[in-house]
């Protein structure tokens, strides 16, 4: 089924504001309001620009499609994606439970993996979704 205008509108809003939003909460896109306490790599920016396009991707398919099952995936996947790029100590709910030192030696090195989790979520929808035709 051909994307319609709408759709593809939807697609293109859902991937700018989850990369702008995202970006600039975890830091990724600089503002003069915070800095990241940890560094950025590439991987990060691979992991936000590929959750935000398929993010986009995801709603762009959803707007074409009367009934879909497959959101919470979705949801989950962008979750992931978010917590793949972000700073976990930034964030101070999680510092308060636990340590910076905890957060640096246990959650830091895994990010990684959400981000994996991520792209593995909304790309396993997308495909399942196109192979079976809704």
């Amino acid at each position: 089924m051909q994307p319609t205008r709408d759709a593809v509108r939807n697609g293109l809003l859902v991937a700018g504001g989850f990369f702008v939003g995202t970006g600039i909460v975890t830091g990724l896109v600089p503002t003069p309001f915070f800095d990241r306490m940890v560094s950025h790599s590439a991987l990060d920016y691979a992991f936000l620009l590929l959750t935000s396009v398929l993010a986009g991707a995801y709603a762009a398919q959803r707007s074409t499609l009367a009934d879909c099952s497959g959101d919470y995936c979705a949801y989950g996947g962008a979750a992931s994606g978010f917590f793949a790029v972000s700073c976990p100590h930034c964030n101070a709910v999680l510092v308060a439970l636990f340590s910076s030192s905890w957060l640096a030696a246990y959650v830091d090195p895994i990010r990684p993996l959400f981000g994996v989790l991520a792209t593995g979520l909304l790309a396993g929808i997308l495909y399942t979704r196109r192979r079976t035709g809704g």
